[in-house]
């Protein structure tokens, strides 16, 4: 049997038993352990044990418990909850400005959750009931939110990117780079049609009325509570990175002891004084924190100060503290994060396992060198067509499986192909990504969609959710053609950083 019909036979196999109903990482596995026994005897069976052992070695592989105990540190303490009271109260008298809001607040959620299924979980659960009580049009509301939510595996720390890179092997820190201008560019696209939208449709987005924003306009009966211990890290710590007084992790090490000290003197009134002022203004220093804790985390790493992995675990402490100094770090909470962190970490590696184990049987075959003739000498194709035909494929697996899934069952052969062909893998890992999003919120068995079904009230039916998603994919299109034919706009922040 030839090479190409092994490989056929492989998908095949995978696929026949995706459709029974086996868990993913187990029917990708199975099939690679199985094919590598069969081919090259009892010694094929090395070869996942070998890919379970480089997976163990890879030391950036830490980041991804620390990024996701941070996600959810954050989540369960309802540091989120403060944050869409500071965008409905500062974007409310716009038109459509609670759904600009609601797109703000996916921002920062995925800045602080590289899940996009926690960002439609807190759209849905907190911006999802208020926009509707505002008279917001319930097709444009839903489709607001699950756009948002599809910036939670692009802007970094985007856990999926994570994954890619393990797969791919190429740098974390430059795909989560290559990130972040197409994330905020599809953000502000998203920004740009509610807005156009509601002006020229008012009642889609009605904007909120003075009297109701009256409440906040009033002195506070809680307080911003400005810690001097924290204000003198805040000043201290940089100073003595910037200086040269002390190296980097010394200086973290200090920044961490004096979080701990504040934590202890936190009722001391020695340490502390409480700011009264207009709650609209209170609520403004709500959207510094998630900012605060995305540079403590992102400024050290960029800078060269800290590797990818410390990087991670400075942000893991951050997002600790600060749910600590809120007072929302109750053993409900910690247990919730720590529980979900270990699922979900587990979850993960038990898939890059299986693709990895998969893919060092594909690469052993050659059938990729087998499949690139194909494409290229005898069906004549040029690289662009071959990369679009990729892309389309990941349309009809989006209506099935979701993103994980898709990049696993693929990767051993579009990476490689995608690499022979001449494409920056950097640059094809934010394709892959934007085109999957676009994949499972499409109709009719987007996976996005049916999550939103479930999520949402029962005033909005499967119709509604259909069609409030289509002006979005065709704005994600958009963006997805933008950095298609201009690859700088992924390519220019990665270049820039690590050339420096």
């Amino acid at each position: 049997m030839s090479y190409e019909w092994i490989a056929i036979v492989m998908f095949a196999g995978m696929m026949l038993m995706l459709m029974t109903g086996q868990r993913v990482f187990g029917a990708i596995g199975f099939v690679g352990a199985v094919a590598g026994m069969l081919l090259w005897g009892t010694g094929g069976v090395e070869i996942p044990f070998s890919a379970a052992m480089k997976l163990m070695k890879w030391y950036p592989l830490l980041t991804l418990p620390m990024f996701i105990f941070m996600g959810y540190v954050l989540s369960e303490s309802k540091i989120a909850d403060d944050l869409y009271r500071m965008f409905h109260v500062w974007m409310g008298p716009v038109k459509g400005g609670l759904a600009i809001g609601t797109i703000g607040l996916m921002v920062l959620i995925s800045a602080m959750n590289g899940l996009s299924v926690a960002g439609m979980a807190i759209g849905a659960t907190i911006a999802l009931p208020e926009l509707l009580r505002r008279g917001y049009d319930k097709i444009l509301v839903t489709g607001t939110i699950q756009a948002g939510s599809s910036l939670g595996i692009l802007v970094p720390p985007s856990v999926v990117l994570v994954l890619y890179a393990m797969i791919a092997r190429q740098p974390v820190g430059q795909l989560w780079l290559a990130g972040v201008i197409p994330g905020l560019l599809m953000a502000t696209m998203f920004i740009i049609y509610i807005y156009v939208r509601a002006r020229m449709q008012p009642n889609l987005g009605p904007a909120m009325h003075p009297e109701d924003l009256a409440e906040y306009e009033q002195v506070t009966d809680h307080p911003l509570r400005l810690n001097f211990i924290v204000l003198g890290a805040l000043v201290l710590v940089p100073l003595l990175i910037l200086s040269g007084a002390m190296e980097t992790k010394s200086a973290l090490g200090v920044a961490l002891a004096l979080g701990l000290l504040s934590f202890l003197t936190r009722k001391n009134a020695t340490f502390y004084k409480d700011v009264f002022m207009k709650e609209k203004y209170r609520l403004l220093f709500s959207g510094v924190l998630p900012l605060a804790i995305f540079a403590a985390m992102m400024v050290p790493f960029v800078n060269g100060w800290t590797s990818l992995v410390e990087s991670s675990a400075i942000g893991a402490m951050t997002a600790f503290l600060a749910a600590v100094l809120k007072g929302r770090m109750t053993k409900d909470v910690f247990e919730t994060s720590v529980r979900s962190t270990l699922g979900i970490s587990c979850m993960f590696m038990w898939i890059i396992l299986a693709a990895l184990a998969f893919g060092a049987i594909f690469d052993g075959l050659g059938a990729v060198k087998a499949i690139e003739d194909l494409f290229t000498t005898k069906l004549g194709l040029s690289p662009w067509m071959i990369l679009i035909l990729m892309q389309l494929s990941f349309i009809v697996m989006g209506t099935f499986l979701d993103d994980t899934a898709m990049l696993v069952i693929v990767a051993p052969l579009y990476v490689p192909l995608v690499g022979a062909l001449g494409f920056d893998l950097i640059w094809y890992g934010v394709l892959y990504t934007i085109t999957t999003q676009i994949a499972y919120m499409t109709p009719p068995f987007g996976y996005n969609l049916f999550l939103m079904r479930a999520m949402a009230p029962p005033e909005i039916g499967l119709k509604d959710i259909y069609v409030s998603i289509i002006p979005f994919a065709a704005v994600m299109v958009l963006a997805l053609a933008l950095i298609m034919v201009f690859p700088q706009i992924a390519l220019w922040l990665p270049e820039y950083v690590y050339g420096k």
